[in-house]
């Protein structure tokens, strides 16, 4: 049976040894950067993911505009593709009227399972090219929590792997001590000559 005494490498004792003293000051270290430092990580990141995350979603509203549109025919040779969560898209052709300039015809992705004469909401960037809709405020907050996570986690396995690599730095300094001293001690108990 193992008997635990609480707080033994910092007490003054014959028995404890520098690597003891060095162990028990990481172990603090560690334990303190653990509870404050990591989740300061994940905030900071978290903060700065949100405000770009924010940033990208302006710029794609401002640059992106939605048209109610008629599907009008499947454009030849287009296969279904997922996107996120959400069905199969294909593209398609689509028509639309815009004010002041009339009808437009353009080739965009649709959701499956669209059937030609329905009306769709289709996103367009500057440019005129088919794209995404923009990220609405769950995206922009599943891609903070995500990063802030990712970085509170990341720091945590830093903290610990510097802790195991000081630790087994210590267990060595400190085997190598008492190889040196039991070896100096050994011939007094067992009565051999070294």
């Amino acid at each position: 049976m193992r008997t635990r005494v609480r707080g033994w490498r910092w007490r003054r004792s014959p028995l404890r040894r520098r690597s003891d003293v060095v162990e028990a000051w990481t172990v603090l270290v560690v334990g303190v950067l653990l509870w404050a430092g990591a989740p300061l990580v994940g905030a900071f990141a978290a903060s700065w993911a949100h405000s770009e995350a924010r940033a990208v979603q302006a710029e794609q509203r401002a640059d992106r505009h939605r048209v109610r549109a008629m599907v009008v025919g499947r454009t030849a040779g287009s296969l279904p593709a997922v996107q996120g969560g959400r069905d199969h898209a294909y593209r398609a052709t689509v028509r639309w009227t815009e004010p002041g300039v009339g009808s437009r015809t353009a080739s965009a992705r649709v959701p499956g399972g669209t059937r030609r004469g329905e009306l769709v909401d289709v996103w367009f960037d500057g440019r005129g090219r088919s794209v995404p809709p923009p990220p609405d405020e769950t995206a922009v907050w599943q891609h903070t929590l995500t990063i802030g996570a990712c970085a509170a986690g990341g720091a945590v396995a830093v903290l610990l792997l510097g802790h195991s690599v000081v630790r087994s730095a210590a267990n060595r300094h400190r085997m190598a001590e008492w190889e040196r001293e039991w070896a100096l001690t050994e011939p007094q108990w067992t009565r051999r000559r070294a």
